[in-house]
């Protein structure tokens, strides 16, 4: 194939963070993106992706965009900031403040935050624009693209899979087209899967985790699969006992079937990345007193990669009841929960550097929680691409990492940086040979049926979250209670006039 023939390149940036509830500094978060972006790279990546967990307290999560927007603006204070170098950054209305705590509130304890610095003042153009946010209770995605007519045809979907079938635990999908000129300036198109999820927590929790999963792959649905197929709704999508190997490879030829699987996560035609707190662990019990945790020394025999092999998602992965045919770059770094912070004498202030930051950026002295195992939670994972789509058409990865430590989280950010292909998706979709010899590949057979409720219920549990969101507001406030109390003392009275 000559040169100016062959398939641009996507150069994409997913990052996933477990936020602790609290507003991020942005000018800290900025100056860890900025490292993160030079990784392996001399420019910007064209998309960037954040996934977050717990982004806000729950009660703002439920009640919806009115108090989420402020969490999602944070990060685009970050992206923004980042996005310039370093002398190109805010130079003035910078005043000292204490980091907020993990509920969002202002804490003035020397004792528990080192001084940062806000700033009054962003760059007032960026490479970026904010193409979209969407949030699913406390779960929530953000995209940016430095070429906003790149993106089209977006759509977006959700679940909860917390108490209750509630978005304190969840899942939110986004959908778009991408489109880039080759070399000859011919317009390339391909369809991108991004999913941020928050999984179950707690050591003993795995069955529970790949019950999540199961959920995402059943549930996580572009569209309401009713209306696809009317009174045919009620009838299940078959699990892959349920058919023989035969009828499996003839999936592309069954278009009621192919309708459904078009509207998953699994999308045959669909790039698919997933990132987030996915929660598994090294161990189903918590630690004892004298478990010895990793460590860091690489000559050491308890060194943190070592434990790599007790990895639960690993595990789990192989033995297809997660994740399923997902990939994922080699980690290198360290576990990424959970942390402990301490804050060491005299490291109570730092003064600006000649840029507007602070020297160091905040670093944070940690250790590992005593009470937790050590785990690599927080990940970033992909589909890659059939071998029958052609040679030179892999998706590649340019860094794999985690982000320093930020006080406000017991969780490290983690990012994945890919060269993706743009590839059609009629060219991305396994052909019938592929899908006639790997017919375990979740783009030729769901690992989970449909759920062809999903819509329904999750509309139904929306209503009680904001329910149930603006009675918690209204519980953690005096001001909040006599507003109640006034409310529903106005509407007694009203009731009672109308009954004389």
């Amino acid at each position: 194939m000559a040169d100016d023939d062959k398939t641009p390149f996507l150069d994409v940036f997913i990052l996933t963070f477990n936020a602790g509830k609290a507003h991020i500094n942005p000018l800290i978060f900025a100056h860890h993106l900025r490292n993160a972006f030079a990784q392996n790279a001399t420019d910007l990546p064209e998309l960037v992706v954040i996934c977050l967990q717990e982004m806000a307290p729950l009660e703002h999560s439920f009640i919806g965009s009115y108090m989420i927007n402020p969490y999602f603006q944070s990060w685009v204070s970050a992206i923004n900031l980042a996005a310039h170098p370093p002398d190109d950054g805010p130079s003035h209305n910078q005043e000292a403040y204490r980091p907020e705590s993990r509920d969002g509130s202002q804490d003035g304890s020397q004792d528990e935050f080192q001084y940062a610095y806000r700033t009054q003042g962003e760059p007032r153009h960026s490479p970026y624009t904010l193409m979209t946010t969407r949030h699913v209770g406390m779960t929530g995605i953000l995209i940016f693209s430095r070429d906003p007519s790149a993106l089209d045809k977006l759509k977006s979907t959700e679940v909860g899979f917390g108490a209750g079938d509630m978005a304190n635990k969840g899942a939110v999908g986004l959908r778009m087209l991408f489109s880039k000129e080759d070399a000859k300036g011919r317009k390339r198109q391909t369809e991108l899967t991004f999913v941020g999820t928050h999984l179950a927590a707690q050591e003993w929790n795995l069955e529970k985790r790949n019950k999540n999963w199961e959920s995402i792959v059943s549930g996580l649905l572009f569209e309401n699969p009713r209306k696809l197929h009317g009174d045919k709704s009620t009838q299940p999508t078959p699990r892959r006992s349920d058919r023989d190997d035969e009828s499996q490879a003839l999936l592309s030829q069954d278009p009621n079937e192919k309708q459904l699987h078009d509207i998953t996560i699994y999308k045959p035609g669909s790039h698919l990345f997933v990132a987030g707190d996915l929660n598994y662990r090294i161990s189903k019990t918590s630690p004892t007193p004298n478990s010895v945790f990793p460590a860091f020394n690489p000559k050491s025999p308890v060194f943190y990669r070592n434990y790599l092999n007790l990895d639960q998602l690993t595990r789990e992965k192989a033995a297809g009841r997660t994740l399923h045919g997902l990939s994922e770059p080699p980690i290198s770094f360290p576990p990424t929960y959970k942390l402990d912070f301490k804050i060491e004498a005299g490291d109570d202030v730092r003064s600006l550097s000649h840029n507007g930051f602070p020297p160091a950026h905040d670093v944070v002295f940690w250790k590992w929680a005593s009470h937790r195992w050590p785990g690599w939670c927080d990940r970033v994972l992909y589909l890659d691409i059939p071998s029958s789509t052609g040679p030179d058409m892999a998706i590649s990865t340019i860094a794999y990492d985690a982000l320093p430590p930020v006080r406000t989280s017991d969780h490290r950010a983690v990012f994945l940086r890919l060269s993706v292909p743009v590839i059609e998706p009629s060219i991305l979709a396994p052909s019938p040979e592929f899908c006639a010899s790997n017919s375990d590949d979740p783009r030729v057979t769901l690992p989970y049926p449909v759920d062809f409720e999903a819509w329904d219920h999750r509309a139904r549990v929306k209503k009680w979250e904001w329910i149930i969101g603006w009675s918690m507001l209204v519980s953690q406030s005096k001001q909040g209670i006599a507003v109640f109390a006034i409310l529903v003392s106005v509407g007694i009275g009203a009731w009672w006039l109308r009954a004389q």
